[in-house]
């Protein structure tokens, strides 16, 4: 289910998300959005919608310092109030020791970050990114209009989205776009 894609560009980060509630062959159009602003964050999720609940809700974004880090506070500071957050709604699972969330795109001062289930963080050397089971279809979309350069931002999240709804059954609109 899902297809979130992000892009950032010129200190700005965009996030769009598809309305999809996927589980076997059913299907629902969902009211509530899978992306989202939370505090200094844009936000967008995969996985669970409880799990979007929580980081939506739930999840109480930390400051980061002015001379901290940004890499150091998204996988220290930020991913660990994260953990927390999941914990505490009854979402995280733990098996043999280890622990696990779910799937979102970050945005947070003009740059775009995967959280993966086993609480990674990440960040694509290009710059877009996305998850879900429409991720490879927005991808190549992106790569594509990128190389064409005269595509506006929030246009070109709209666009991967229609062609990753047109070739992938877990991806459906209406679509929304937030932009940080």
């Amino acid at each position: 289910m899902t297809c979130i894609v992000g892009f950032s560009t010129k200190g700005k980060v965009y996030i769009g998300g598809d309305s999809a509630g996927v589980g076997g062959l059913d299907l629902t159009v969902r009211k509530d959005q899978k992306v989202f602003k939370n505090g200094s964050c844009i936000m967008g999720f995969t996985s669970s919608f409880r799990m979007g609940d929580l980081l939506h809700y739930s999840l109480t974004v930390p400051e980061r310092h002015s001379d901290e880090d940004v890499d150091k506070w998204m996988r220290t500071t930020f991913i660990n109030a994260v953990r927390d957050c999941l914990k505490t709604g009854g979402y995280a699972t733990k098996e043999k020791e280890a622990e696990g969330g779910g799937v979102f795109l970050v945005g947070y001062d003009g740059r775009l970050f995967y959280i993966d289930q086993d609480y990674q963080v990440g960040e694509a050397l290009d710059c877009y990114d996305a998850v879900g089971c429409g991720d490879a279809y927005a991808k190549g979309a992106m790569a594509a209009m990128i190389r064409t350069g005269d595509i506006a931002p929030e246009d070109m999240i709209r666009i991967a989205l229609e062609i990753t709804e047109r070739n992938c059954a877990g991806v459906r609109a209406p679509f929304t776009v937030v932009t940080l």
